[in-house]
């Protein structure tokens, strides 16, 4: 039986889903890794349309990362690969473009991982 997700964390995942659809992010996944990462908990997968969207969406959860007090571990600065990684410790969030997001398959990689999209985004 999977263990329940503290009130705090869903609170920050839907909050961090509610950004990233404010400022368009396209194919929004929230991936459970619980139990089958050694490296972050959840994982938010998201779709920009350019680096210079993935840069607005970057900046976006690096702010809501602040403002909530729970300083992102790190993050890239420059968004030329069509990649962007911002890791929240308990939270990763990675944004792509959507020729990124096909080539890696970051989607089919944690294809064990729950998908807690909907009810993250309800």
């Amino acid at each position: 039986m999977p263990e329940a997700i503290d009130s705090d964390l869903i609170q920050q995942l839907k909050d961090l889903t509610t950004v990233l659809e404010d400022k368009k992010a396209e194919s929004l996944r929230v991936l459970d890794l619980r139990g089958k990462s050694s490296v972050t908990d959840f994982m938010i997968l998201a779709t920009g349309t350019s680096n210079p969207h993935l840069r607005a969406l970057r900046d976006q959860v690096d702010d809501y990362f602040k403002q909530s007090g729970a300083r992102p571990i790190g993050f890239e600065k420059d968004t030329g690969t069509g990649w962007v990684v911002v890791d929240g410790f308990n939270i990763m969030v990675h944004l792509q473009t959507e020729e990124m997001r096909d080539f890696y398959r970051l989607d089919y990689l944690w294809k064990d991982a729950k998908d807690i999209t909907d009810s993250i985004l309800e």
